[in-house]
Protein backbone atom coordinates (compact mmCIF):
# COMPACT_ATOMS: atom_id res chain seq x y z
CA UNK A 1 0.00 0.00 0.00
CA UNK A 2 2.64 2.40 1.16
CA UNK A 3 4.44 1.66 -2.41
CA UNK A 4 1.18 2.31 -4.30
CA UNK A 5 0.69 5.41 -2.45
CA UNK A 6 4.39 6.98 -3.71
CA UNK A 7 3.39 5.95 -7.00
CA UNK A 8 0.55 7.69 -6.68
CA UNK A 9 1.83 11.21 -5.40
CA UNK A 10 4.68 10.37 -7.82
CA UNK A 11 1.67 10.34 -10.77
CA UNK A 12 0.50 13.24 -9.76
CA UNK A 13 3.22 15.40 -9.63
CA UNK A 14 4.77 14.03 -12.85
CA UNK A 15 1.02 15.43 -14.32
CA UNK A 16 1.35 18.47 -12.76
CA UNK A 17 4.48 19.04 -14.61
CA UNK A 18 3.23 17.97 -17.90
CA UNK A 19 1.21 21.10 -17.80
CA UNK A 20 -2.35 19.80 -16.10
CA UNK A 21 -4.52 22.75 -15.65
CA UNK A 22 -7.17 21.82 -13.07
CA UNK A 23 -10.08 21.51 -15.52
CA UNK A 24 -12.33 18.20 -14.72
CA UNK A 25 -11.77 15.42 -16.82
CA UNK A 26 -15.03 16.68 -19.86
CA UNK A 27 -13.31 19.89 -20.01
CA UNK A 28 -10.17 18.67 -21.60
CA UNK A 29 -9.09 17.63 -24.99
CA UNK A 30 -9.41 13.86 -25.01
CA UNK A 31 -7.96 11.90 -28.33
CA UNK A 32 -10.85 10.28 -30.58
CA UNK A 33 -9.07 7.21 -30.58
CA UNK A 34 -5.91 5.71 -29.02
CA UNK A 35 -3.20 5.16 -31.59
CA UNK A 36 -1.51 1.64 -31.39
CA UNK A 37 -0.17 0.49 -34.72
CA UNK A 38 2.43 1.52 -37.03
CA UNK A 39 0.14 3.13 -40.08
CA UNK A 40 -3.37 2.36 -38.12
CA UNK A 41 -6.40 2.15 -39.63
CA UNK A 42 -8.46 3.49 -37.05
CA UNK A 43 -12.34 1.81 -37.01
CA UNK A 44 -13.80 5.34 -38.22
CA UNK A 45 -12.45 4.54 -41.59
CA UNK A 46 -14.22 2.03 -42.19
CA UNK A 47 -17.50 3.64 -43.77
CA UNK A 48 -20.15 5.32 -42.70
CA UNK A 49 -22.47 3.60 -39.74
CA UNK A 50 -25.33 5.21 -37.06
CA UNK A 51 -24.00 7.40 -34.76
CA UNK A 52 -25.73 5.98 -31.87
CA UNK A 53 -24.69 1.90 -32.73
CA UNK A 54 -28.61 1.40 -33.83
CA UNK A 55 -28.14 -2.67 -34.09
CA UNK A 56 -26.41 -2.68 -30.90
CA UNK A 57 -28.35 -3.76 -27.95
CA UNK A 58 -29.58 -0.49 -25.68
CA UNK A 59 -26.62 -1.21 -22.73
CA UNK A 60 -23.60 -0.80 -25.64
CA UNK A 61 -24.58 2.19 -27.06
CA UNK A 62 -22.61 4.84 -26.69
CA UNK A 63 -23.98 6.89 -23.80
CA UNK A 64 -24.48 3.86 -21.96
CA UNK A 65 -23.50 3.25 -18.77
CA UNK A 66 -19.71 1.74 -18.59
CA UNK A 67 -18.65 -1.14 -16.37
CA UNK A 68 -18.26 0.02 -12.79
CA UNK A 69 -16.34 -3.51 -11.85
CA UNK A 70 -13.68 -5.86 -13.08
CA UNK A 71 -16.56 -8.73 -13.39
CA UNK A 72 -18.73 -6.29 -15.69
CA UNK A 73 -16.04 -5.10 -18.04
CA UNK A 74 -15.29 -8.41 -18.82
CA UNK A 75 -18.93 -9.44 -19.22
CA UNK A 76 -19.06 -6.79 -21.04
CA UNK A 77 -16.32 -7.10 -23.61
CA UNK A 78 -16.85 -10.96 -23.91
CA UNK A 79 -20.45 -10.07 -24.82
CA UNK A 80 -18.99 -7.06 -27.69
CA UNK A 81 -16.42 -9.47 -28.81
CA UNK A 82 -18.88 -11.70 -29.60
CA UNK A 83 -20.87 -9.03 -31.30
CA UNK A 84 -17.55 -8.19 -33.50
CA UNK A 85 -16.76 -11.59 -34.47
CA UNK A 86 -20.45 -12.22 -35.63
CA UNK A 87 -21.15 -9.01 -37.02
CA UNK A 88 -23.41 -9.25 -40.58
CA UNK A 89 -21.35 -6.26 -42.55
CA UNK A 90 -18.51 -3.54 -42.22
CA UNK A 91 -21.00 -1.29 -40.38
CA UNK A 92 -22.17 -3.21 -38.32
CA UNK A 93 -18.52 -3.59 -37.04
CA UNK A 94 -17.54 -0.45 -36.59
CA UNK A 95 -20.50 0.35 -34.03
CA UNK A 96 -19.40 -2.98 -32.06
CA UNK A 97 -15.61 -1.52 -32.51
CA UNK A 98 -16.42 1.66 -30.94
CA UNK A 99 -18.08 -0.39 -28.42
CA UNK A 100 -15.09 -2.26 -27.28
CA UNK A 101 -12.89 1.28 -27.16
CA UNK A 102 -15.02 2.55 -24.87
CA UNK A 103 -14.93 -0.10 -22.31
CA UNK A 104 -11.03 0.04 -23.48
CA UNK A 105 -10.75 3.67 -22.68
CA UNK A 106 -12.45 3.58 -19.47
CA UNK A 107 -9.67 3.03 -16.49
CA UNK A 108 -12.39 3.52 -13.52
CA UNK A 109 -9.48 6.00 -12.11
CA UNK A 110 -9.24 9.73 -12.47
CA UNK A 111 -5.81 9.34 -12.00
CA UNK A 112 -4.91 6.93 -15.07
CA UNK A 113 -7.33 8.77 -17.20
CA UNK A 114 -5.51 12.20 -16.61
CA UNK A 115 -2.05 10.75 -17.27
CA UNK A 116 -3.43 8.63 -20.32
CA UNK A 117 -4.77 11.74 -21.78
CA UNK A 118 -1.99 13.46 -20.92
CA UNK A 119 0.57 10.89 -22.73
CA UNK A 120 -1.18 10.89 -26.00
CA UNK A 121 -1.16 14.60 -25.95
CA UNK A 122 2.66 14.56 -25.49
CA UNK A 123 2.92 11.84 -28.12
CA UNK A 124 1.20 14.11 -30.59
CA UNK A 125 3.36 16.92 -29.49
CA UNK A 126 6.32 14.26 -29.93
CA UNK A 127 7.14 14.46 -26.69
CA UNK A 128 8.18 11.18 -26.44
CA UNK A 129 10.42 10.69 -23.40
CA UNK A 130 7.38 12.47 -21.55
CA UNK A 131 4.57 10.53 -22.92
CA UNK A 132 6.20 7.17 -22.11
CA UNK A 133 7.64 8.64 -18.30
CA UNK A 134 3.19 8.82 -17.92
CA UNK A 135 2.65 6.21 -19.47
CA UNK A 136 5.44 4.52 -17.07
CA UNK A 137 2.97 5.38 -13.94
CA UNK A 138 -0.18 4.28 -15.65
CA UNK A 139 1.02 1.07 -15.82
CA UNK A 140 2.85 0.73 -12.59
CA UNK A 141 -0.68 2.25 -10.75
CA UNK A 142 -2.71 0.03 -13.05
CA UNK A 143 -0.82 -2.97 -13.99
CA UNK A 144 -3.82 -4.97 -15.52
CA UNK A 145 -4.97 -2.10 -17.42
CA UNK A 146 -4.62 -3.09 -21.07
CA UNK A 147 -4.89 0.18 -22.51
CA UNK A 148 -2.63 1.75 -20.91
CA UNK A 149 0.30 -0.85 -21.99
CA UNK A 150 -0.85 -0.80 -25.38
CA UNK A 151 -0.52 2.91 -25.77
CA UNK A 152 3.28 3.05 -24.03
CA UNK A 153 3.67 0.25 -27.07
CA UNK A 154 3.13 3.00 -29.90
CA UNK A 155 4.88 5.79 -27.89
CA UNK A 156 7.74 2.98 -28.23
CA UNK A 157 7.02 2.32 -32.21
CA UNK A 158 7.13 6.00 -32.69
CA UNK A 159 10.22 6.26 -30.56
CA UNK A 160 11.93 3.63 -32.91
CA UNK A 161 12.03 1.09 -29.88
CA UNK A 162 10.45 -2.07 -31.55
CA UNK A 163 12.66 -4.20 -28.99
CA UNK A 164 9.97 -2.70 -25.94
CA UNK A 165 7.03 -1.69 -27.91
CA UNK A 166 6.68 -5.32 -28.73
CA UNK A 167 7.45 -6.10 -25.42
CA UNK A 168 4.08 -4.00 -24.11
CA UNK A 169 1.80 -5.16 -26.89
CA UNK A 170 2.77 -8.84 -25.76
CA UNK A 171 2.05 -7.59 -21.88
CA UNK A 172 -1.75 -6.26 -23.71
CA UNK A 173 -2.32 -9.33 -25.50
CA UNK A 174 -1.86 -11.54 -22.30
CA UNK A 175 -4.67 -9.25 -20.91
CA UNK A 176 -6.73 -9.31 -23.97
CA UNK A 177 -6.06 -11.49 -26.67
CA UNK A 178 -8.95 -10.03 -28.26
CA UNK A 179 -7.32 -6.15 -28.49
CA UNK A 180 -7.63 -5.94 -32.46
CA UNK A 181 -5.62 -2.79 -32.23
CA UNK A 182 -2.77 -4.47 -30.12
CA UNK A 183 -2.88 -7.43 -32.66
CA UNK A 184 -2.46 -4.89 -35.91
CA UNK A 185 0.77 -3.96 -34.34
CA UNK A 186 1.76 -7.28 -33.54
CA UNK A 187 1.48 -7.89 -37.18
CA UNK A 188 2.74 -5.06 -38.67
CA UNK A 189 5.73 -4.73 -36.84
CA UNK A 190 6.48 -8.45 -37.36
CA UNK A 191 6.09 -7.87 -40.81
CA UNK A 192 8.11 -5.08 -40.88
CA UNK A 193 10.97 -6.69 -39.26
CA UNK A 194 10.62 -9.93 -41.76
CA UNK A 195 9.20 -12.10 -39.47
CA UNK A 196 6.52 -13.44 -41.97
CA UNK A 197 4.94 -16.27 -40.56
CA UNK A 198 4.34 -14.89 -36.62
CA UNK A 199 2.87 -11.62 -38.86
CA UNK A 200 0.47 -14.03 -40.57
CA UNK A 201 -0.30 -15.48 -37.48
CA UNK A 202 -1.20 -12.44 -35.67
CA UNK A 203 -3.16 -11.02 -38.88
CA UNK A 204 -4.74 -14.50 -38.87
CA UNK A 205 -6.20 -13.54 -35.28
CA UNK A 206 -6.78 -10.35 -36.17
CA UNK A 207 -9.29 -11.78 -38.72
CA UNK A 208 -10.86 -13.75 -35.84
CA UNK A 209 -11.77 -11.28 -34.07
CA UNK A 210 -12.97 -8.78 -36.37
CA UNK A 211 -13.94 -10.03 -39.91
CA UNK A 212 -14.03 -7.08 -41.53
CA UNK A 213 -11.09 -5.27 -40.00
CA UNK A 214 -9.41 -2.95 -43.10
CA UNK A 215 -6.80 -4.78 -45.28
CA UNK A 216 -6.16 -7.74 -42.60
CA UNK A 217 -7.27 -10.14 -45.83
CA UNK A 218 -5.30 -8.67 -48.17
CA UNK A 219 -2.16 -9.18 -45.64
CA UNK A 220 -3.35 -12.94 -44.90
CA UNK A 221 -2.84 -13.32 -49.17
CA UNK A 222 0.44 -11.67 -49.33
CA UNK A 223 1.74 -13.47 -46.28
CA UNK A 224 0.58 -16.89 -47.49
CA UNK A 225 2.30 -16.59 -51.09
CA UNK A 226 5.40 -15.04 -49.43
CA UNK A 227 5.56 -18.41 -46.90
CA UNK A 228 4.05 -21.07 -48.85
CA UNK A 229 6.27 -23.93 -48.78
CA UNK A 230 8.21 -22.85 -45.31
CA UNK A 231 6.03 -25.23 -43.18
CA UNK A 232 3.08 -22.71 -41.89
Amino acid sequence: MAKRALLLGLAVVLVALAGIDGRPLSAQTTPETSPTAPSETPPQARGKSPPTGQGLPKAYRRGSALPKTPAEREKMLSDLYALLATAEDENSAKAVAEAIERVWQHSGSPTIDLLMERAMQAVGEEKLDLAIKLLDHVVALAPDFTEGWNRRAYAYFVRNDVEHALGDLRRALALDPNHFKALEGLAQIMREIGEKKAALKAYRQLLSVDPYWPGAQQAIEELERDVDGQGI
